[in-house]
């Protein structure tokens, strides 16, 4: 299979090939404070699986051999590498695929991170859009 994604000003693109090992909903500190949102969902996958087709992510060390790659323009945030934990894999923020409902969590990590409001958000009013 076949994945494309790119950054909210498309400056970076990105294609993937293959399976990924682990679809995951991410609750640690560090994805929240990079993301600045309250979970972040990952897709693992072998580095070969990864090409940069346009474009050049800049990358930074976010903690101990975290290394957290984005857009320099707009700051989206796209891949995770961590060659101490995860060694040869690169971890791609599913929300910046062109179809995100491609691929789906089928498990949360860093549970014990999480905030405790996200535990019930089911219980939580909804609305199509904006509520009137």
């Amino acid at each position: 299979m076949n994945y494309k994604g790119q950054c909210m000003c498309g400056e970076i693109r990105y294609q993937l090939t293959g399976e990924p090992k682990v679809v995951a909903l991410c609750h640690c500190n560090d994805c929240r404070r990079s993301a600045g949102a309250p979970a972040v969902s990952w897709a693992m996958f072998d580095e070969p699986a990864l090409t940069v087709t346009q474009g050049q992510p800049k990358t930074i060390n976010s903690l101990g051999a975290a290394m957290r790659s984005f857009c320099g323009n707009c700051g989206s945030g796209l891949f995770y590498r961590n060659a101490e934990n995860l060694p040869g894999i690169v971890d791609i923020q599913t929300a910046t695929l062109d179809d995100p409902n491609a691929l789906v969590p089928r498990v949360q990590i860093q549970v014990a991170e999480r905030l405790e409001w996200m535990t019930h958000l089911d219980k939580l009013p909804e609305f199509e859009r904006f509520p009137g």
